[in-house]
């Protein structure tokens, strides 16, 4: 078969038009694969008080949500700084403390049991091959020894499955600046998986201070509620920092009681 100049032209541009959406298929999907690689992680907060009164001995709830990240998997936390309002704080009846190296090893049933003043939930992700691994995770939250006059606190996260895991998240309660009162910074430390595959990450985690429900025993560990509240209502704010260095800020209120 015999092909003429303008026959040969004809399949060159074929193959030129060809060759181009190749390339912008391509360019497209590299696109939408660096994006996804590089979403950057959203933090959220919310905060709730039980009851929501002024001058009360109340439950404080905190719930913290992270999104976006690559491959839909938000980046491993290392650091969480949570303001508190001015007037809001702990107050603990029976100074009883638990050491990080004693929850490690014994567990939370290894620590007095007036040293709990909390307990919640936590979800880890962490990206395998094409797909995503999650695991519930339970929370404890203890004081822990002072560290330079000022009070500490220890949480215990226990994984069971896919991966048993345990890990001691130490924090400090410093004061801050108005219009908060105090700030709780936490060091957490990477949370391993398998070999080869990337640490996981926290997804979102609820934290409760304080006595769960509505039974509140004499004596027990409760959040004393500011006498007033400022205009707009009581803030709070969150500072994170991710393993790969980023930071990222959230701010939330409780509006004032009726």
């Amino acid at each position: 078969m015999h092909l003429r100049h303008g026959d040969i032209a004809g399949i060159h541009g074929i193959g030129a038009l060809s060759a181009a959406r190749t390339a912008a298929v391509a360019l497209t999907l590299c696109a939408g694969l660096t994006g996804a690689a590089q979403a950057e992680t959203v933090a959220s907060i919310a905060p709730s008080l039980s009851p929501n009164r002024l001058r009360a001995r109340a439950s404080l709830t905190l719930t913290m949500r992270f999104s976006g990240g690559p491959y839909g998997v938000p980046a491993p936390v290392s650091r969480s700084i949570v303001r508190l309002p001015a007037g809001l704080t702990l107050d603990i009846p029976h100074l009883s403390s638990c050491t990080a190296a004693r929850l490690r090893s014994r567990g939370a049933g290894g620590c007095p049991a007036r040293s709990q003043i909390g307990r919640g939930h936590a979800l880890v992700e962490t990206h395998e091959g094409t797909g995503v691994i999650t695991e519930q995770v339970t929370l404890w939250t203890f004081l822990g020894p002072p560290h330079n006059l000022q009070p500490t606190f220890e949480i215990l996260a226990q994984g069971y499955t896919p991966l048993y895991e345990r890990k001691v998240f130490t924090g400090v309660v410093l004061p801050a600046a108005l219009p908060y009162g105090e700030e709780l910074s936490l060091s957490i430390p990477p949370i391993p998986t398998l070999m080869f595959e990337p640490n996981a990450s926290i997804a979102n985690f609820t934290l409760t201070i304080g006595p769960a429900g509505h039974r509140r025993a004499p004596g027990q560990t409760a959040i004393l509620t500011p006498s007033s509240c400022p205009a707009g209502g009581l803030p709070f704010a969150a500072e994170t920092t991710y393993a790969d260095g980023s930071t990222g800020d959230s701010l939330a209120t409780i509006p004032c009681p009726a």
